[in-house]
């Protein structure tokens, strides 16, 4: 057991490390549900099997120890070398290749059943949804707002609500589902969405939109015109680069692309059946779906609603809209 331990634990290790160097795609999911699933039966193999027979091993040392103290009263020496209690300990205490699985079943199992079915963390890598989200913060995930999942295959189990207009979501990007995107609801299923000269319109009604004090992106050294939107009854901030133009480049081949009408103004889209068009708040820095299309049921993550730290702003931390 000890050397097929070693194996699995060292397949572990050299997966976490390739997908570390980048030499393979990683699944963090996948590696957290078969780290839950080898460690139960390690632990389940602990407690019905390996435990039990070290106690036997244990109870017959001493049962040993208690007839040789017996034989050598009747022999009248009362004096008897060695700790019976240390030996007993050494018996059952449980060996590394126990330590390192059955032992971290508890913790795994925990971080499984939360990561998978209530909050889960994620980094912010890009700038996309600045002013609302920058780049560092650590942000939660509510994992069933809209509908508990199943682990690794996404398959919805409860139904949940629906994602609302304004709504910050976490979803895996269409053209790679591998990867994890975040960004802002802005037409739900039915919805003609228009992005034209900068200006979101969603079935024909203008998004209210106020002007702000301008935004200092300090990674780009530079300022930007700010606005607040209000997308339903949320109120949210986004940056307007009014130095990019209104034409929208490099756009995929997407599915239900017959939606969508482009021109030098922006786009126009009718959002399909059971699909979310999805835009960063950072309007003119975000690849969203203006250019790789609409955010099916089956790829969504959960809703983001909670900064829980930014090491290089502490004061980042609470929740946001």
């Amino acid at each position: 057991m000890q050397f097929l331990t070693a194996l699995i634990l060292s397949a572990f290790v050299g997966y976490a490390g390739a997908w570390y160097f980048g030499m393979l795609e990683g699944n963090f999911a996948l590696l957290l549900f078969l780290a839950t699933v080898v460690t139960g039966i390690y632990w389940l193999a602990e407690r019905f099997h390996f435990l039990p027979q070290r106690r036997k091993a244990a109870d017959a040392l001493e049962a040993q120890a208690v007839q040789r103290r017996a034989d050598l009263d009747k022999m009248g020496i009362t004096q008897v070398d060695g700790d019976i209690a240390e030996a007993k300990h050494r018996l059952i205490m449980q060996p590394w290749w126990l330590d390192w699985t059955a032992g971290l079943f508890p913790v795994i199992i925990t971080v499984f059943l939360l990561r998978s079915f209530l909050f889960e963390p994620f980094k912010i890598p890009s700038g996309s949804m600045i002013p609302t989200l920058l780049v560092g913060d650590l942000i939660l995930v509510n994992k069933f707002t809209y509908g508990v999942r199943l682990p690794v295959i996404n398959t919805k189990i409860t139904e949940g609500n629906k994602p609302q207009r304004g709504d910050v979501m976490v979803f895996r990007y269409p053209p790679k589902p591998s990867l994890d995107y975040i960004k802002r609801v802005v037409g739900v299923p039915g919805d003609e969405v228009a992005y034209l000269n900068k200006k979101l319109t969603i079935n024909g009604q203008p998004v209210s939109t106020t002007a702000l004090p301008e935004y200092f992106d300090e990674d780009a050294m530079r300022y930007f015109p700010q606005f607040e939107e209000s997308l339903g009854d949320k109120k949210h901030r986004l940056l307007n680069d009014p130095d990019r133009s209104a034409l929208i480049p490099g756009v995929d081949d997407f599915a239900y692309r017959q939606n969508c009408r482009y021109s030098v103004e922006g786009v126009v889209c009718k959002v399909p059946e059971g699909h979310y068009f999805m835009m960063g708040d950072n309007r003119d820095n975000s690849l969203d779906s203006r250019y790789w299309g609409f955010v099916p049921d089956k790829n969504i993550v959960g809703k983001a609603f909670f900064v829980w730290m930014n090491f290089g702003n502490l004061k980042r931390i609470g929740s946001f809209n």
